[in-house]
């Protein structure tokens, strides 16, 4: 099943080319109250504008997951490595939906990056388990591109911890819609593919996490999960951040950029990216570099 919200925060599930209206006022409500009842009201899918299909109470952001990622990452000079198990908590007010435009803020960074990312719905609140229990917890399986200022977060890099690079306005695509367990029975054993103006930048499969999504899970449970929680599970390898310099300055995404991040079985995620000037209607605020270069 694939569940949307659309339309001004309407909730529902895609049956076709139409959308079957839920009962119910959001979609953290759908996994809090364990489902809910169809009405009879239906849109037809080509009517409807998707919106971010859930607006979490928390989104884990872990990384490190993909070994492949921190293998890359060697090949720039950071002052400190990738490791396995980082985890911090995402802006949730960065979440934009399938085909809203992510935002180049010019005055705060100069090289914007894309991570696409395979990203858990939490389907029920839990406490303290075990990776054997941990597929219990899953009420979906989302696309999340983690976009990212790589100046941005080479500064915040020296203290070991980033978060700030992740989490500027419109940093956090999350569609085009959820797809539950039933229709995703491994999710290790999904293509991962990510394009900007139709070129392949990322091209990975999502058995080569070094570590299992039940593990990552259970791994983080200790924090404590409410239904609806969303938690990201890592980036491929491909990155333009961690490409030669020359070939750095060619990757980044510009305005004009049209980024789909596609996982098999779930859809494609589509934004354009746009400059600061498009997107509020007049010029950026002054250059603003706090973490140096």
């Amino acid at each position: 099943m694939k569940l949307v919200t659309f339309n001004g925060g309407k909730v529902g599930r895609i049956d076709g080319d139409e959308i079957v209206e839920f009962d119910i006022r959001s979609m953290r409500e759908y996994f809090s109250a364990g489902g809910a009842h169809s009405s009879n009201r239906r849109t037809p899918l080509a009517e409807a504008k998707l919106e971010a299909p859930i607006r979490p109470r928390k989104f884990f952001h872990t990384a490190g997951n993909f070994r492949e990622h921190e293998e890359e990452s060697k090949n720039v000079d950071w002052s400190h490595r990738i490791a396995p198990w980082i985890n911090f908590f995402q802006n949730v007010d960065a979440i934009i939906g399938p085909d809203t435009p992510i935002i180049y803020p010019e005055h705060l960074t100069e090289e914007l990056d894309y991570e696409l990312e395979l990203a858990v719905v939490i389907g029920k609140s839990g406490k303290w388990f075990g990776p054997e229990e941990a597929m219990d917890y899953i009420g979906g399986y989302v696309i999340f591109n983690d976009i990212t200022a790589r100046d941005i977060q080479r500064g915040e890099m020296r203290s070991g911890v980033f978060s700030f690079c992740k989490a500027i306005d419109t940093f956090c695509p999350l569609g085009p819609w959820i797809v539950t367990p039933d229709e995703i029975p491994d999710p290790h054993n999904l293509a991962m593919t990510l394009r900007v103006n139709g070129e392949t930048r990322q091209e990975s499969h999502s058995s080569r996490m070094s570590v299992t999504i039940p593990e990552i899970l259970s791994n983080f449970s200790a924090l404590g999960y409410t239904a609806g929680d969303v938690l990201s599970t890592g980036t491929v390898a491909g990155v333009a951040g961690f490409k030669s310099e020359e070939e750095r300055q060619l990757l980044y995404l510009k305005p004009g950029d049209v980024v789909e991040a596609e996982i098999e079985g779930i859809g494609v995620l589509r934004n354009p990216v746009i400059s600061w000037e498009e997107g509020h209607g007049g010029p950026p605020p002054p250059r603003i570099r706090p973490w140096g270069d």
